[in-house]
């Protein structure tokens, strides 16, 4: 006997609850479908339907309002077969108008029905709510009303540009009677014609396609045109906060674009550009120019000039800008056949030994001289190119390969002379019962990369990723890769369809590049967007996370000390919390 609708402004709250009144109310029977040609259907859809009493709450807030509203209740019906009181606005009302139409709904005539209305059910107390059945109007997307939208401009055959509706669209936060409201005030505005860049004059935000020229700019890495952009904008005088809030919120969707391209909608009616975008920036990249943005949108509160501030933060976003993907040192691995997939985990710990152990040697290290413990000897100056110097880190990470359970430390020792080399210093590695780490394993992880285009297949094909270390959107390109067929001059690869968004011919280049450089040949690569019939260097790197990690887990539970201390203290292993140390928040 109660109804309750509740959504935002202009979802058609009101407009539902008169439809209902004539399901309830048509000659023809109670149904979801009225005739809407009856008398009854015909005087609400025109609102003078007698037994269908509209009420504002917001005018009619007093008690003695809602007390005399309800004194003809116990009256039957005129014409209709219910009396229906709809009642707009409900949270408006005081408690005590509350308390007055309490009563009714807890002991209701059978021949009466409330339809209610809100904004805001939160403000409604909750034995109203717990007699109401309560339906939630969900917000109108931005491609539903840009439609809409669309086809009343088209009806009334006027000109328009499909950017200024998509701008009214998202300006109408979901409302459509606020963008039908804009969309008559564009049409003022503009004279007629709907134009992106009225619009935005009307609404007073920025254009969309400055931000993509400031994105272009950035892309090129070009200070000159950059400086420019931003003269020609603020030569409107914008607001330079929106105009932050707007990069933003593209900066969101390329990042989106990047890790899940299926994901972008066209919510904005920049979808091509958005996927277009995600292959100029590295993902690194995105990252820094959102997190720089949002840095300095507090910021702009601050500094005593706006425009220049937003100039200083476009600047940041040209000097930190990295310059290219940084090549993280590879560890050996103890077995020649397995992936180097899941050493993108372990990368923050080599950095972090690295810098315990000391400076890196600037001579190259040959894999002929690894020594699991050893202590270097000084040579001669003659002789120090035949036995380059260990890395402190691969010394350090050759014992923890080999003993995880014995202590390590890396002694340094000063070099003789100002002028001795890298090669004349000394490391001492101090081991505890430590294991040797054999030399084959760095020479069988050699040969296990391809010398030639046609000795390639999908297993060595993964190690040949992780040698060559692409980054970028490149780099998640040659990952969902697997070869189909290989030949001496040409190799064609099948791309996974889930990544075919971002994929363009420029990325086809550099991996191209890439292989040519590897094989000192020049390689006619043909890359096939499918669904590939083997293992990639990504699923691979996956499936080797969850081995391990599945294999952490089972140590865990297995150790004597975790058994004893679940047996103490009658406790319980949540399974799915234990995971390696890196891969922590």
């Amino acid at each position: 006997h109660a109804y309750l609708f509740t959504g935002t402004r202009g979802v058609g709250k009101t407009t539902l609850a008169r439809i209902l009144a004539r399901c309830l109310n048509c000659e023809e029977g109670i149904s979801s479908r009225p005739c809407g040609t009856c008398e009854a259907c015909r005087e609400i859809s025109e609102g003078r339907f007698i037994d269908l009493i509209e009420v504002d709450a917001a005018s009619r807030t007093k008690v003695e309002d809602t007390r005399e509203l309800l004194e003809n209740v116990q009256y039957a019906p005129s014409r209709g077969r219910f009396k229906i009181y709809l009642i707009d606005e409900v949270h408006m009302l005081s408690a005590h108008s509350f308390n007055a139409l309490l009563k009714t709904l807890e002991e209701p005539p059978p021949h009466v029905k409330f339809l209610l209305a809100t904004t805001d059910p939160q403000k409604l107390p909750i034995t109203i709510l717990s007699r109401c059945l309560q339906f939630n109007l969900k917000n109108l997307s931005p491609q539903q009303i840009e439609e809409y939208l669309e086809d009343i401009l088209g009806r009334e055959k006027l000109d328009f540009e499909e950017a200024a509706l998509w701008q009214l669209a998202n300006a109408a936060a979901g409302s459509m009677r606020d963008a039908l409201t804009l969309l008559d005030q564009a049409i003022s505005f503009c004279e007629g014609e709907v134009s992106a860049a009225g619009v935005s004059d009307m609404l007073g935000t920025p254009e969309q396609g400055v931000v993509w020229r400031l994105l272009e700019n950035l892309a090129a890495q070009d200070p000159a045109a950059l400086l420019q952009s931003v003269q020609e904008v603020a030569e409107r005088a914008p607001d330079f906060q929106q105009l932050l809030d707007a990069m933003l919120a593209v900066l969101h969707r390329l990042a989106i674009a990047q890790t899940l391209p299926a994901a972008i909608d066209n919510s904005f009616g920049d979808r091509d550009q958005v996927l277009e975008f995600a292959g100029k920036f590295s993902p690194e990249e995105i990252q820094l120019f959102y997190q720089l943005a949002l840095k300095g949108r507090g910021d702009l509160n601050l500094a005593p000039d706006s425009r220049a501030m937003f100039e200083m933060l476009l600047i940041r976003m040209l000097v930190f800008a990295p310059e290219g993907t940084p090549t993280l040192p590879r560890r050996r691995s103890n077995d020649s056949g397995e992936s180097r997939a899941e050493e993108t985990v372990a990368e923050p710990d080599r950095q972090e030994d690295r810098q315990r152990a000391g400076p890196e040697p600037e001579t190259q290290t040959r894999d002929g001289d690894r020594k699991a413990a050893a202590r270097l000897p000084e040579e001669e100056p003659g002789k120090q190119k035949k036995k380059p110097l260990k890395r402190a880190d691969q010394a350090v990470r050759t014992h923890l390969a080999g003993n995880t359970d014995s202590p390590v430390s890396v002694e340094k020792s000063p070099p003789t002379d100002r002028t001795s080399t890298a090669a004349e210093q000394q490391l001492t590695l101090a081991t505890a019962g430590g294991r040797q780490r054999p030399d084959s394993n760095a020479k069988a992880e050699a040969t296990a990369l391809p010398v030639a285009p046609m000795a390639l297949d999908n297993r060595n094909w993964s190690s040949l990723y992780q040698h060559l270390n692409p980054g970028g959107i490149t780099g998640n390109i040659m990952a969902h890769c697997v070869i189909v067929e290989t030949s001496e001059q040409a190799l064609r690869l099948c791309l996974d369809s889930s990544q075919s968004a971002v994929f363009n011919e420029e990325h086809r280049t550099r991996i191209e590049q890439l292989l040519a450089g590897h094989f000192q040949t020049v390689l006619e690569l043909t890359i096939e967007v499918g669904e590939p019939a083997s293992e990639s260097p990504a699923l691979r790197s996956q499936r080797i996370k969850r081995e391990k990690l599945e294999q952490l887990r089972n140590r865990f539970e297995q150790d004597d000390n975790v058994r004893q201390l679940v047996e103490t203290f009658s406790g319980e292993i949540l399974t799915e919390s234990i995971s390696p140390i890196e891969q922590r928040g």
